[in-house]
């Protein structure tokens, strides 16, 4: 007698091996099995890979607001005030901009293949630890 008529296959474990089979109306016997971990699938890097458009997504948003109101669009505005040259201001602003993001990501490439991305984690967070600190030790000094 199956208990349910829907195949089940746990750990490398069919139906068949672990079915209750009645000897008569009262008396089951049990199969034993023996039970496996279940082992999780690795595949080659520990992280999912992400499609080239979440990344691409998730690093302009990241950027885009990290850079609204900051002091490079600040002083982008005033000199493209005082130049009257709104276009050659946005070139020059834009190969500034893409010549830094440049070196942060071969500097970043760099420093991923020397070290783990924890390793890497962890020392971005130290350094903006001591960065505020520096600026609030700023901010209480100068007063």
């Amino acid at each position: 007698m199956k208990l349910d008529s829907a195949p089940l296959n746990i750990a490398g474990i069919s139906q068949t091996e672990i079915e209750l089979e009645p000897k008569d109306s009262n008396d089951f016997n049990l199969t034993p099995a023996i039970a496996q971990p279940v082992q999780p699938v690795v595949g080659d890097s520990p992280q999912k890979q992400q499609s080239a458009l979440v990344v691409f997504g998730t690093t302009f948003i990241t950027i885009f607001l990290a850079e609204i109101g900051d002091k490079t669009q600040l002083s982008t505005l005033l000199m493209s005030a005082e130049s009257h040259s709104p276009w050659v201001v946005f070139i020059g602003s834009a190969a500034a901009l893409i010549t830094t993001s440049l070196l942060g990501v071969l500097l970043g490439s760099w420093i991923a293949t020397r070290l783990s991305p924890k390793t890497v984690e962890k020392s971005a967070g130290v350094m903006l630890l001591v960065i505020s600190l520096m600026l609030f030790w700023d901010i209480f000094t100068s007063h």
